[in-house]
């Protein structure tokens, strides 16, 4: 039998022990975290004397998937430093390395091992943390902001879309609201101007009015002036035009994109995109749980690359310390092509994987110089 020079002994202990310094690191940094939003929430409960220590910490207890989630690249950026550096000091990287095993081989099951969890935390922690973050901001409105927390329900400037049921025409209806309301189910708007379009984009007819209402699926339009280029304008009258726009699509678009899960996020971007609305945010975010995965290998690989040097060659600390300050930068980055992203500067897809991948290249090409010299 050829001897490879690669042992599953050897990476199912490295992996074994990689994941468990990165689960007790993701467990502090949350437990940390949750500390001081509990101390928020407490400050927060001593204006309602009504909301006791329960409510607080159910809500606490609630954040706690999203803070997981949120937070995972650091737990993998700092677990990985904590395991390389131990097997370091303890001279297991040099008997590694004295055996023939290079650091692509000793790298490749923590590799796995935080795909796998990024990964998990992308498919199963994010609905979970979608839900609890929905049930902690109920909570929060029941206990945490008075005792008739009114939801929004004015809205202004709003442009949405709906298709048209022209007989042999098809197209879109574009509408232009100044302000709307909504009470209960029925949406009230003010300033209307609607556009009709056939299939082929082209402009049917423009149609003016002071109000309509939505209810029921369709339009009620008052007081309506309608202009074509085919026949002269309309007297103010009133008319009704279908439309699958409705509340809870209203409802969907205030929702922040880091709240909703993996899985929702097709769904609600296709609705969003639909009625008109700007879907940048929910993109982002669909994106950035897709590269979560590649995200938490370009962490091991950064881990590794400022930790993995042998104890007597001394200035560990001053590499850990460059380690910590690389991972922060790269979460930086992310951060500000996040924002670009957001402004239109960047597509969703670039913005999203991009830093992920640029540190994945940076962190490889440490390792190869560290392995190759």
């Amino acid at each position: 039998m050829v001897h490879t020079g690669f042992s599953t002994t050897l990476a199912r202990y490295v992996g074994w022990a990689f994941t468990l310094t990165t689960i007790l690191t993701l467990c502090a940094l949350t437990g940390l975290i949750s500390l001081f939003d509990f101390i928020d929430l407490l400050r927060r409960a001593a204006a309602h004397p009504e909301a006791g220590i329960q409510p607080v910490l159910h809500i606490a207890a609630l954040h706690i998937p999203y803070y997981s989630l949120y937070i995972l690249p650091f737990a993998i950026l700092l677990g990985g430093m904590i395991c390389f550096s131990r097997l370091a000091r303890s001279s297991e990287l040099v008997v590694t390395r004295a055996a023939g095993l290079s650091v692509w081989q000793l790298l490749l099951s923590p590799s796995l091992c935080a795909a796998l969890l990024g990964t998990f935390m992308s498919a199963a922690l994010s609905p979970l943390s979608s839900a609890s973050y929905r049930h902690a901001v109920a909570l929060e409105a029941q206990w945490l902001q008075g005792p008739n927390p009114q939801p929004r329900t004015l809205f202004t400037d709003l442009w949405l879309r709906s298709s048209d049921n022209i007989p042999g025409l098809g197209g879109d209806i574009i509408f232009h609201i100044g302000t709307l309301h909504q009470q209960n189910t029925v949406l009230i708007a003010q300033q209307l101007t609607i556009f009709r379009l056939d299939r082929a984009m082209n402009l049917l007819e423009r149609i003016e009015a002071p109000e309509g209402t939505l209810s029921h699926g369709y339009w009620n339009i008052h007081n309506a002036l309608t202009l074509s280029n085919t026949r002269m304008p309309h007297t103010p009258h009133d008319l009704t035009l279908p439309s699958d726009f409705t509340p809870k699509i209203l409802n969907r678009q205030a929702i922040p994109a880091d709240t909703l899960s993996l899985w929702a996020l097709p769904h609600i971007i296709k609705l969003l995109h639909h009625s008109g609305f700007s879907t940048i945010p929910y993109q982002l975010h669909f994106q950035g749980l897709l590269a979560l995965p590649m995200l938490a290998v370009t962490m091991v690989l950064v881990a590794a690359g400022f930790s993995i040097r042998p104890a007597g060659r001394g200035g560990i600390a001053r590499m850990l310390g460059i380690g910590v300050t690389a991972g922060f930068t790269l979460f930086a980055v992310s951060k500000i092509a996040e924002q670009l992203g957001k402004s239109g500067a960047l597509p969703p897809l670039p913005a999203a994987w991009a830093p992920a991948g640029i540190g994945l290249c940076l962190a490889a090409a440490l390792l190869l110089h560290l392995e190759d010299g």
